[in-house]
């Protein structure tokens, strides 16, 4: 900054001295031309002398002389011939100042002629004019010179004017002055605080509370709070634990043995008198469990069908509610949307729920005969994330395929006849099943207690529908549940699957490989049957992480863990469940720790199994031992 301060101060003096140049040189054109115009008279009257002194100069010269009147004159005496020899003639030295050879001519007489000639010539007079001349101050072009120097001005690397405690002194009276800014905020905002604690809060009125109770969204926010409260709430564990003693409390011989019950789902409002027909887990998320409910016969104003999502951390309520038309009797989470739930409907609708959206359902099948017109039993999805379909069954004999964006009909329509059926070709379907490894070919459980396979499209060695040589006959009453063994661990069980009836007993079966099918009528047995229930017998499901361990729940209130390792008599723990009210249906969570049981009464019990869960090495190799013993004693009748 400096350094730009001096170089304008130094053009600025160079402005004033060109200035005051120019008014010098202004100044002295000026009088240069009063002189001149003084002058001028002067000039005049000796400028005729001397012009006549030129022409007489001129004349002795032998020039023409500078007036044409004068030319004329000596023409006009010497005739024309003389102005002709004067036109390109210069004297020479003989003829300068005489007359003629030897003939000296006086100074005299030729003054005296050439004041006659001077006399007799018109005389001309110069006409001057002024003029002023202008002078341009233009500065000269400024040639500017960078070097690699350093280029700071002298003293910019001194010690500043103002030294160290001056500066120390100003930031601390800046800091003291910022610190007074905001002691000054804090205090107003302390008088404001106190200002509005003194001021009387306004209460609501009776009529304004009611009318911000009802609104839609107050209710979804004391909905929403509440759940979140009651989920802390409900959280069991055991902060006083001390971990110094290393006592296990349920360290006794038999708790290997032993489920522990974990909870109870039920509501006043929803549950009452009414029956679980379906349960289901997520495996999106291991703590939600849904459960379908029939008609209340009591109230009539309230939906026929309910399906109610819980949480093992909200015991209280149902986390979610959703509503049918019609009694829903089957109930599942979609596998590839955790968000969509699938219900199956006693009028044969198929619906489906989404727990972003309200109560009722956002797509649903419609009452035609493009889909069901009879209950449906069952529901199963298979196939991928990026290709999959959901498979119901009916009791009409119809097996239909539909794809979840699509409910307005079935992508698929399989009617399954059987010519050996009693009274009518349908075969009513109660419960059906799926390989894990099988997207096509499935097995269908019937109301008279026989099991056929099917296939939902044709295929090599076998047309679309019902194998009408293969029955699987075994049971002497309708089918209630049908569940294969699931693909997992070393060694392949997944053409085992097991089936629970009516007539008290729960049967193993071995599929007979598709490729395989009979080309005559053939009555297949089962590999076993388990004949310790004393009522029916409603539900049965392989353990997912366990392969000798499945459960099964009956009439009587009986939750049975059976293990094909350890015995086959008898269960290997039976447990009863709630008031002793009939167990219509049991499902496995995705680990195989869990059972969640639905009950008669409406109730859904949630039990931990424990160690049983966790299966040891050998009992792949030990329950293929023990299956081949079945084989050979079906074979082998005479044998056993």
């Amino acid at each position: 900054m400096d350094r730009r301060k001096e170089e304008l101060e130094k053009k600025r003096q160079k402005l004033a001295e060109l200035r005051r140049a120019r008014e010098e040189r202004r100044a002295l054109l000026e009088s240069q031309s009063t002189q001149s115009s003084s002058t001028t008279t002067t000039t005049s009257n000796t400028g005729r002398d001397r012009k006549a002194i030129d022409d007489l100069v001129a004349l002795v010269l032998g020039e023409r002389p500078s007036t044409p009147n004068a030319a004329t004159q000596n023409g006009s005496d010497r005739g024309s011939d003389a102005g002709s020899d004067f036109s390109n003639s210069r004297p020479t030295s003989a003829n300068f100042g005489y007359s003629s050879p030897g003939t000296p001519v006086s100074t005299l007489s030729m003054l005296s002629t050439s004041s006659q000639a001077a006399q007799a010539a018109p005389v001309y007079v110069a006409e001057l004019t002024e003029s002023q001349a202008f002078i341009a101050d233009i500065p000269p072009l400024e040639h500017v010179v960078y070097s690699k120097e350093i280029q700071t001005t002298d003293g910019s690397l001194e010690a500043p004017e103002i030294s160290e405690e001056e500066i120390r002194k100003q930031i601390m009276e800046e800091f003291e002055l910022k610190e007074k800014i905001k002691m000054a905020q804090l205090e107003e905002e302390i008088k404001r605080a106190e200002q509005e604690k003194h001021e009387e809060i306004r209460e609501l009125t009776e009529e304004e509370a009611k009318k911000i109770q009802k609104t839609q969204e107050f209710a979804e926010f004391v909905d929403i709070s509440s759940k979140l409260v009651e989920r802390a709430l409900n959280e069991k564990y055991d902060f006083m634990k001390d971990y110094t003693l290393g006592i296990d409390v349920e360290s006794d011989e038999n708790s290997g043995k032993h489920v522990k019950f974990v909870c109870e789902f039920w509501d006043e409002k929803w549950c009452k008198n009414r029956s679980v027909t379906d349960v289901n887990w997520s495996l999106k998320y291991p703590e939600l469990v849904v459960s379908s409910y029939n008609k209340n016969p009591l109230a009539p104003n309230e939906p026929d069908g309910v399906a109610l999502v819980w949480n093992e951390h909200l015991l209280d309520r149902p986390e979610f509610v959703f509503h049918s038309q019609s009694d829903v009797l089957s109930v599942m989470f979609s596998k590839f949307h955790p968000n969509y739930i699938i219900g199956g409907t006693y009028s044969g609708q198929i619906v489906l729920w989404d727990t972003r959206a309200k109560s009722l359902p956002v797509l649903k099948t419609p009452l035609s005969a493009g889909g069901h017109t009879h209950p449906v039993y069952s529901i199963e999805m298979v196939g991928t994330q990026n290709a999959h379909n959901l498979i119901s069954a009916s009791t009409d004999g119809f097996v239909c395929s539909w794809q979840l964006d699509m409910l307005a009909q079935p992508q698929d329509y399989l009617e399954l006849l059987h010519p050996a059926h009693n009274k009518t070709d349908e075969v009513s379907v109660t419960c059906m099943g799926f390989p894990d490894n099988e997207t096509t070919a499935f097995w269908a459980g019937t109301e008279e207690g026989n099991v056929y396979q099917a296939n939902r499209y044709d295929r090599a060695g076998s047309k679309a529908g019902i194998n009408q040589y293969d029955t699987y006959r075994g049971h002497h009453g309708m089918v209630t549940g049908l569940n294969f063994h699931p693909l997992h661990g070393p060694v392949d069980f997944s053409d085992l699957y097991l089936t629970s009836s009516v007539d008290w007993t729960v049967k193993l079966w071995r599929a007979k490989s598709i490729s395989k099918t009979s080309t005559q009528a053939a009555a297949i047995q089962p590999l076993y049957s388990f004949e310790h229930a004393d009522d029916y017998v409603y539900d049965v499901k392989w353990s997912p992480s366990h392969p000798a361990l499945f459960g099964t729940v009956d009439g009587t209130g009986q939750f049975d863990l059976w293990n094909l390792n350890a015995d086959t008599e008898e269960p290997f723990v039976s447990t009863q469940v709630g008031s002793g009210k009939a167990l219509n249906k049991i499902a496995w969570d995705k680990e195989g720790k869990k059972t969640a049981i639905g009950s008669s009464d409406g109730h859904v019990y949630v039990y931990d199994i424990g160690e049983m869960a966790t299966p040891k090495p050998e009992d792949w190799s030990l329950l293929q031992k023990n299956i081949s013993e079945m084989i050979s004693n079906q074979e082998n009748p005479a044998g056993k």
